[in-house]
């Protein structure tokens, strides 16, 4: 199983932190958050690695190289990073990961790496992280049915009817990639839908017969960084064991 790591994207939210280093590179504790998820990763047995760069990618890969010497991992830089989102990152690892099974990260989250264990461990091959908390506008949202398979997936699906939020972490067969990627190609090369989050191409998957069910992690810390907020909430809410 190959792991995608997104950290293209420039993080103006973040700003003024982000003016000098890319998000991920952000130190929260003892470790910045990339090296979070790449060691919550190795500890989980995952051997190949594709980091998705843009925003001041050299910072990104000399960390790497120096930090994880031995690690297989691919550079892919994604050179249109200020003018595109999340899916185009995605789509440019095609060639890499079309046919594979895959873990899907977004580069911003902090998160416990028995998320990783937990989604790893279901006995379903096709499964996101949910975290059960109270929801707003911001967070992408997922409705399931009674069985935990995802009927939508998105930021503007009812709060009312949403079981919890995806945290940005996915587990993918590859028989989903398939699909995943010939979706994304339509959708880049033909609809220039290179600015929207990727779950657009989750949700255009849902009807062809290809979804994801839910792993409940709720149990387990994580959050995202949008925001100058978020960066310093991370600071205080992050338990002692992760520090």
């Amino acid at each position: 199983m190959k792991a995608i790591i997104l950290a293209a994207g420039i993080a103006s939210r973040l700003r003024p932190l982000t003016d000098t280093q890319p998000k991920c590179l952000l130190k929260i504790g003892e470790r910045c958050l990339l090296e979070r998820t790449m060691d919550a990763l190795i500890s989980n047995n995952i051997k190949e690695f594709i980091i998705v760069t843009g925003y001041r990618q050299q910072q990104i890969i000399d960390f790497l190289q120096k930090r994880y010497p031995l690690q297989n991992i691919t550079f892919i830089y994604n050179e249109r990073y200020a003018s595109t989102n999340n899916i185009y990152s995605l789509w440019l690892t095609a060639p890499q990961t079309t046919k594979e099974d895959i873990l899907l990260l977004d580069s911003d989250i902090l998160f416990d790496p028995k998320v990783i264990t937990e989604l790893l461990q279901s006995e379903k091959a096709d499964t996101l992280a949910v975290n059960k908390h109270k929801l707003g506008e911001e967070e992408i949202k997922v409705i399931a049915d009674a069985e935990g398979k995802i009927i939508e997936i998105s930021k503007t699906c009812s709060i009312s009817q949403a079981m919890g939020e995806s945290i940005g972490i996915e587990k993918m067969s590859a028989a989903y990639t398939d699909a995943l990627f010939q979706e994304l190609d339509v959708m880049i090369r033909q609809e220039k839908l290179d600015n929207i989050f990727y779950e657009g191409a989750f949700e255009r998957l849902i009807p062809q017969g290809y979804s994801f069910y839910t792993t409940d992690t709720s149990q387990f810390f994580s959050i995202e960084l949008d925001t100058v907020e978020d960066f310093h909430q991370a600071q205080q809410l992050i338990p002692s064991h992760l520090y």
